[in-house]
This record gives structure tokens, sequence and C-alpha cells, in this order.
């Protein structure tokens, strides 16, 4: 089944990627899915982008038509079913980094704004940009738990203390 083994080669596999990269699965598929969104908005705004007499405006669509189809084929490449180097680029969009994905999404997201800037290149490139955020927030990581944080604050309370009492044994001197 030719749509089945697309959609299972699309599929992020919870155990290797969250060893590669300490996403877990569900955050995984939230960037997917918002990517899958953002692609689609950016697909729709563009077009409504395009219907105009201002090149600029039209530039900014065709951009912003190009950053969708990009999303598509990094994100859910079995919507790009007909194009043949498809899972390919998605599986080389799958070995970048957290913070690279966030950059090149972040990025493409904002150059149509600074081309044109409208509502429409605004609400278009939210939720692409909103990808790239998820993907930058993955590449910070876990946040730690608070006994690890109580201990080092504990270990620096303590090295303060003896650097003042050692200065205040020098001045005592």
């Amino acid at each position: 089944d030719v749509g089945k083994g697309a959609f299972q080669a699309a599929a992020p596999e919870p155990a290797s990627s969250s060893a590669d990269d300490g996403m877990t699965w569900w955050y995984r598929w939230l960037c997917r899915i918002a990517g899958v969104i953002g692609g689609m908005s950016c697909a729709v705004a563009g077009l409504w982008n395009c219907v105009t007499i201002n090149p600029l405006n039209i530039a900014a669509g065709v951009w912003m038509m190009l950053n969708a189809f990009i999303l598509f084929l990094c994100e859910a490449p079995f919507c790009c079913q007909f194009i043949e180097f498809a899972n390919a680029v998605s599986a080389r969009a799958d070995k970048l980094r957290a913070w690279q994905k966030a950059a090149f999404y972040c990025g493409m997201a904002v150059f149509p704004v600074m081309l044109s800037l409208t509502l429409t290149t605004l609400f278009g490139n939210a939720i692409a940009f909103a990808t790239g955020v998820l993907y930058g927030l993955s590449a910070l990581g876990k946040k730690g738990d608070a006994i690890s944080y109580a201990r080092i604050h504990q270990q620096q309370k303590q090295m303060d203390e003896e650097k003042l009492t050692g200065c205040l044994e020098g001045q005592a001197l």
C-alpha cells in the first residue's frame, strides 16, 4: 500500500527520535502538526496576497507559497506523494538539529513580512514562525527539577558565605 508506506515514512519513531534530540514523541507530533497548519496558512495567505497589483505583495505571496511547499515537504511528505524526492528531503530535514530547524523556519517566515508588512503576511506566517519557535524551545532542552536547582543554590550560597568569612578573617588579622 503506497499511502500507508508514505505515511509510515513520515511518522516520527518515538524510540529513536527521542534518543537523538531529546524531544518526546508528543512534542515531535505537535511540531509536525504546527508545521502542516503553518503550511496551510502560508499557502492560503500567499495566494490571497498574490491577488493585487503591488509587486512586493506578489513577491511576498509567492515566497509564502514557497514556504508552504517547504513546510509540507519537510514536515508532512505524505502530502507530496507526487514528488519523487519528498521522502529524501524529509529524511534529511529530520536529521537537522532542532535549533537549525528553528532558525530556518523562523527565517523563512520573517522574509515575506519584511517584503510586505500587511495583515495577510503577518497572520499567514504566524503559525510557520510558531513552528520555528516550537523547535527552538525544544533546542533549549528540558527544564530542570526543583531539587537540582535548590542544591545548586545551596552550594552557591555556601561558597558565598565561605568567601565572606574568608574576607572578614583577612580584615581581622
